[in-house]
């Protein structure tokens, strides 16, 4: 279907990005807010290419099928999520080099970022491929599954430094503690959606953060 496509050089934007990347982009955020909104099967590639201005043929030049849109737009999700806790952590040790409070400090940041996209983008894609797992192949399902363990490995390897600087006075499961985080984050996002409480999600980062906090106080 994309035959005779991209043979001739592409036109380059002010922003450096070819016209087919634009447009490659743009149907990555119409899919993406289709979604978010209403689901995957419920996004058809009709309306995505109506809404783009472009041909049926144009959204074949970029998606193999309805799957591979999928594929990627989790890809762009993923690296994103990658570049947001890598700049919240960064910053959080920035400000502390010790591992309980640069923790404590990243939580806040945290839950003040979810927040305000908790506001801006109500949905969580992770619980809609998870919940919706019938409707993307097996390779959707394991970049999603990947992307939830790299979050408890960021988790799992912060708050097995602050065990190790601030022994519990009691045992903890510290994988169930990782664990507990992305509990509170997902959580959050979906009871924020339920009850129409974007700050909902935030209160709840920062409540699973005094938890933390009273764990491994010391003595």
């Amino acid at each position: 279907m994309n035959a005779g496509l991209g043979k001739t050089a592409p036109s380059v934007q002010s922003d450096g990005l070819s016209k087919g990347e634009r447009t490659r982009n743009r149907l990555l955020d119409l899919a993406y807010e289709a979604v978010i909104r209403k689901g995957f099967a419920a996004t058809s590639i009709e309306e995505l290419v109506e809404a783009a201005g472009i041909t049926k043929s144009g959204f074949f030049y970029h998606f193999r099928d309805k799957n591979d849109l999928a594929r990627q737009i989790l890809e762009r999700y993923g690296a994103e999520n990658e570049v947001f806790l890598e700049t919240l952590s960064r910053r959080a040790r920035e400000l502390s080099d010790d591992p309980l409070h640069s923790y404590l400090i990243f939580l806040k940041l945290l839950a003040e970022a979810l927040s305000d996209l908790a506001v801006h983008h109500p949905g969580c894609l992770v619980a809609i491929i998870t919940f919706q797992d019938q409707a993307f192949d097996r390779e959707v399902w394991a970049l999603n599954t990947d992307g939830v363990l790299a979050w408890r490995r960021r988790f799992r390897d912060w708050v097995e430094a602050i065990a190790l600087a601030y022994p519990p006075r009691t045992p903890v499961d510290l994988d169930a503690l990782a664990d507990n985080a992305l509990m509170y984050v997902y959580g959050g996002a979906m009871l924020s959606k339920a009850l129409s409480a974007p700050e909902m999600l935030g209160r709840q980062v920062l409540f699973y953060r005094d938890g933390v906090r009273l764990m491994f106080a010391p003595g």
